[in-house]
């Protein structure tokens, strides 16, 4: 049900982010670092001087479009935030390169009943401060993010009633009803490990700027909106990680400078590289464009509140019906999405097919959908985006302005810097909609489709439906894999036809590498330096 009339106004669109996307010859910052080594290491510019001066750097440079949102792991569901810190706090469990979960900080585990799992934990692991690791800094972690529901990765938690100390090396952790997620939780974002000793000593505002972990690199300094930089630490329990001398994450929201800085040594590797530059990383002798399909699903989260057009289950039907994913992907995103219907993506437990790598496009019934619905002439609207978090968020967010605009629907768009986007969300301050992207860290549906209970969002999205309801809380406990499976695919059929969000495509990485660089991304969007090396 493709209809391509915006073809024009599109090529437009894209003719001009190319014009935007100019070559740039300014000297970044690395490239003045490069030029003092080629003095210090001596004048002769032959090969053999080359070589040395490409040993000499060892400082590895990531161009990232939007800054993390602090250092309380707990406070944040943020996939940007997490691929900084995974490479300063551990998990007791991480996914091996074949996406299967092994021990980590972890030795090994028995599950000795439906909510009880013990684990036993390494010996020999230090924090960066050089306390050791111990179960009680599990439990600390653990029963901090399970029992404060101000902290944004509670309902992750909340299953965990307790954490029993059996040994200074085994711990016991116990969940209030069965839990059939409970290791796929332990192995992504909130459960970094953290250093209750050093907290508990320094206070916790101190530990916000002075984080420590037992990860493979530890804090150097955070310049916000700037930089991160972080060292190898010395005695890491795997060994010294010293690939690199540092590590710096830069903070570069436009496009055109992130790969501008790419091209021209300032920096090692560049995410969300946009469609109009990719030939021109991948045509330039020194750098490549890696690309994968990723875990994450770009939507428009649409309020069901009392007062608000999108409460009317048509209004948000219809929204669905003039939104022409096909064009987003194949024109804004030049193939880098594919279409879907539902928020699992595949290769998460619970993925429903049919409604993957499809979409609803049909502009007439989106106007009967309104009619039907009160409003024959539209609405007036606000949409809530941010700028350079996703791949042409923005395009995609001015594109759906447009196509509403053909149903009736005028729609005020209002850009925001990711930072304070987070925060107007965060405050519940959203108007009717707004554009989000949700990856999935744990690979399980259950993370994806939780957001759909009616305790999760209460005064920010306000979306109730009883049946949804009555699946989720019945998979939350249910210990067989096939049923719960079942119950997963049901709810998303469910909600796709309800409508709460309206669900786009799942995005494709595009990452720009030195080739210099040996990289590959992966579906979760981590950037874990210990996979990054030089060829």
């Amino acid at each position: 049900m493709k209809r391509h009339y915006l073809f024009l106004s599109l090529l437009f669109v894209l003719l001009l982010l190319a014009a935007c996307s100019g070559n740039s010859t300014t000297t970044t910052e690395k490239d003045a670092t490069k030029d003092n080594e080629t003095t210090e290491t001596g004048t002769d510019t032959g090969t053999e001087n080359t070589n040395e001066v490409a040993e000499v750097d060892r400082d590895l440079v990531i161009a990232i479009g939007s800054d993390m949102l602090g250092f309380d792991i707990h406070n944040h569901n943020n996939t940007s935030t997490e691929s900084i810190h995974q490479n300063m706090f551990d998990y007791l469990f991480k996914r091996d390169e074949s996406n299967e979960l092994q021990p980590w900080l972890a030795e090994s585990y028995e599950i000795i009943d439906d909510t009880t799992i013990q684990v036993v934990l390494k010996q020999g692991v230090k924090f960066h401060n050089g306390d050791e690791f111990t179960a009680e800094d599990v439990k600390f972690t653990l029963e901090r993010v399970a029992t404060d529901s101000a902290l944004k990765e509670h309902p992750n938690y909340k299953q965990i009633k307790e954490v029993q100390i059996i040994d200074p090396y085994t711990v016991q952790i116990i969940t209030h009803a069965p839990e059939p997620s409970i290791i796929h939780r332990l192995a992504r974002l909130g459960s970094g490990m953290l250093p209750k000793n050093y907290i508990e000593e320094n206070g916790w505002d101190h530990f916000l700027t002075n984080p420590v972990g037992t990860g493979p690199y530890k804090f150097v300094k955070w310049d916000r909106d700037s930089q991160i930089v972080f060292e190898p630490f010395d005695d890491y329990f795997l060994g010294k990680i010293d690939e690199w001398d540092t590590v710096t994450f830069r903070i570069i929201p436009e496009d055109s400078t992130r790969v501008s800085e790419l091209l021209t040594g300032g920096v090692d590797i560049a995410t969300n590289i946009p469609p109009a530059d990719w030939e021109r990383v991948e045509n330039n002798d020194k750098t490549s464009l890696k690309q994968e399909v990723s875990n994450r699903v770009l939507f428009l989260v649409l309020r069901t509140t009392d007062g608000y057009p999108t409460a009317d289950v048509k209004v948000r039907q219809a929204i669905d019906y003039a939104i022409d994913d096909g064009v987003l992907t194949e024109f804004a995103l030049q193939g880098a999405g594919i279409p879907t219907l539902t928020m699992v993506g595949p290769g998460n437990f619970g993925h429903e097919p049919s409604l993957y790598n499809t979409y609803n496009y049909d502009l007439e019934k989106a106007k009967q959908l309104l009619a039907e619905a009160g409003y024959p002439n539209g609405f007036d609207m606000t949409l809530h985006a941010s700028k350079g978090r996703y791949l042409q968020d923005g395009e995609v967010a001015e594109l759906i302005v447009g196509m509403l605009a053909q149903a009736g629907i005028n729609v005020k768009l209002e850009f925001s810097e990711w930072s304070n986007f987070v925060q107007l969300r965060n405050a519940n301050e959203n108007k009717e909609a707004y554009l989000l992207g949700l990856g999935n860290s744990m690979y399980d549906g259950a993370y994806s489709l939780d957001r759909f209970h009616t305790e999760r969002f209460v005064g920010h999205t306000d979306y109730s439906n009883p049946e949804v309801d009555a699946i989720l809380n019945e998979s939350r406990t249910n210990m067989d894999s096939a049923s719960r499976e079942v119950q997963l695919q049901e709810i998303q059929k469910i909600v796709a036809e309800d409508v709460p969000y309206v669900t786009l495509y799942l995005e494709k990485i595009n990452t720009g590498v030195n080739n210099a660089i040996d990289y590959t991304p992966t579906s979760d969007e981590m950037l874990y330096v210990p996979t990054i090396k030089r060829k």
